[in-house]
């Protein structure tokens, strides 16, 4: 079963326009948890109870920097981005995965279930994965098994000749999905949306980071 992925954060995302450079020394935003300033390139901490991600002072990053630190509530987002040469998805095997577009990404709850989230004419979707679906992907793919429960996601592009394979911070999937809904129109996306998602993998694969908005 689908339904509608909309939040206030994505959608602030979507519509909020780029922003000129600041003045040396200036912050520009707060940190969710104590409203310390924080500069661009700032990390994010996933919040697990509402699944939106906050801004994350330095202190605050180190605080979480832990897979328990959390607990049940917040994880920090890693600052890690891998493409995956040799990525091995196949037909029957993407057919399996359950997703009727050549665009998505696949996260894993910490209890191990997976969720595929994609765009659709009626705004991005997300559905369950079955289970055994994801395990012969995984059986083919051994990298899956890195992949970190809730905030790392497996990308997929396979639009339009792309094949393009990544595990991605689940912010910069929040910035894909953001993408979409600002630049989707018609039923199948129009040309100016697909040329924003090239530019995202190719910003991926500049050295250094690409940058936050």
């Amino acid at each position: 079963m689908t339904q509608g992925l909309s939040t206030p954060r994505l959608a602030a995302l979507a519509s909020a326009p780029p922003r000129p450079a600041p003045p040396p020394g200036e912050a520009v935003e707060r940190c969710e948890l104590c409203a310390e300033p924080v500069r661009d390139g700032h990390r994010h901490l996933l919040d697990l109870e509402e699944g939106e991600p906050l801004c994350a002072c330095g202190a605050c990053a180190v605080l979480f920097d832990g897979q328990a630190a959390g607990g049940r509530h917040y994880r920090l987002v890693p600052d890690r981005r891998r493409e995956l040469a040799g990525f091995h998805l196949d037909g029957p095997l993407w057919a399996g995965l359950g997703v009727p577009v050549d665009l998505a990404f696949f996260s894993v709850s910490g209890t191990g279930e997976v969720t595929a989230r994609y765009p659709s004419p009626a705004g991005a979707l997300h559905a369950a994965v079955h289970a055994a679906s994801w395990r012969r992907l995984a059986e083919v793919n051994p990298v899956l098994a890195e992949l970190r429960p809730d905030v790392e996601a497996l990308v997929v592009h396979r639009a339009r000749g792309a094949a393009e394979h990544w595990i991605l911070p689940i912010d910069d999937c929040f910035r894909l999905t953001a993408l979409l809904r600002e630049h989707w129109t018609g039923f199948t996306g129009g040309e100016a949306v697909w040329r924003h998602i090239d530019a995202f993998f190719t910003e991926l694969k500049r050295p250094g980071r690409p940058p936050r908005r």
